[in-house]
């Protein structure tokens, strides 16, 4: 009898020591989990999908500074740009371009609607070329004061709905807050560019121009 109890005793002890091996060794794995979790993300190339973006947004400015359009548009979401004068994207009167008809309305100089102008409420007509330069590149951004990532450096007078537009997608910010202080701040402009992962690659969804506005 006493030899039954004592098996059954040591029965006990083994199960019991082999739950608290299965709960350190779950505690472990969770540990782990957690850990990944939290890390950067890598996009395979050794940098971070932050460090990734941004590197592919330099590249971007680096052609709009120089009129590189050709190159430009290889940076292009295939689903197409959308560009906005302002910070509040009017997806109604927003123009939205394909590479293919980007380049085609460079190479024959057509002008184009691009919603309107804040004030006086005209349609904002003009060439991708002169469009860009008043609502893109419109100051050098290559040396931006002040850069954000998925965060907005300056917000105006208008309704910005960048985040509701493109909940899933990264953008950076590109912003300088004036350049004459007589206009005490009003002279402020800020250039966006969103993007989204295609085959392991960051293209452009949108360009975003913003400034002061009435």
């Amino acid at each position: 009898m006493k030899r039954l109890t004592l098996f059954a005793l040591l029965i006990v002890l083994f199960s019991a020591c082999n739950n608290q091996k299965d709960n350190k060794e779950e505690t472990t794995t969770k540990v782990v989990d957690t850990i990944k979790e939290d890390s950067p993300k890598d996009d395979g190339d050794g940098l971070s999908q932050q460090d990734s973006i941004k590197a592919t947004g330099r590249q971007v400015l680096v052609f709009l500074k120089e009129n590189n359009f050709q190159e430009l548009s290889k940076y292009f979401s295939s689903m197409g740009v959308r560009f906005s004068p302002y910070g509040f994207i009017d997806t109604a009167k927003s123009k939205k371009l394909t590479p293919e008809d980007f380049l085609e309305s460079i190479g024959k100089k057509w002008v184009l609607t691009w919603g309107n102008f804040d004030g006086t409420g005209d349609p904002i007509k003009l060439t991708i070329p002169a469009y860009l330069k008043k609502f893109v590149y419109n100051a050098d951004y290559l040396n931006a004061e002040a850069v954000g990532y998925d965060a907005i450096m300056k917000q105006g007078n208008s309704r910005n709905n960048i985040k509701e537009l493109y909940p899933r997608h990264h953008f950076i910010d590109y912003h300088f807050s004036g350049f004459d202080q007589k206009n005490q701040g009003m002279d402020w402009t800020s250039l966006r560019l969103v993007f989204e992962k295609e085959d392991g690659q960051y293209f452009l969804t949108a360009i975003i121009h913003d400034q002061w506005t009435i």
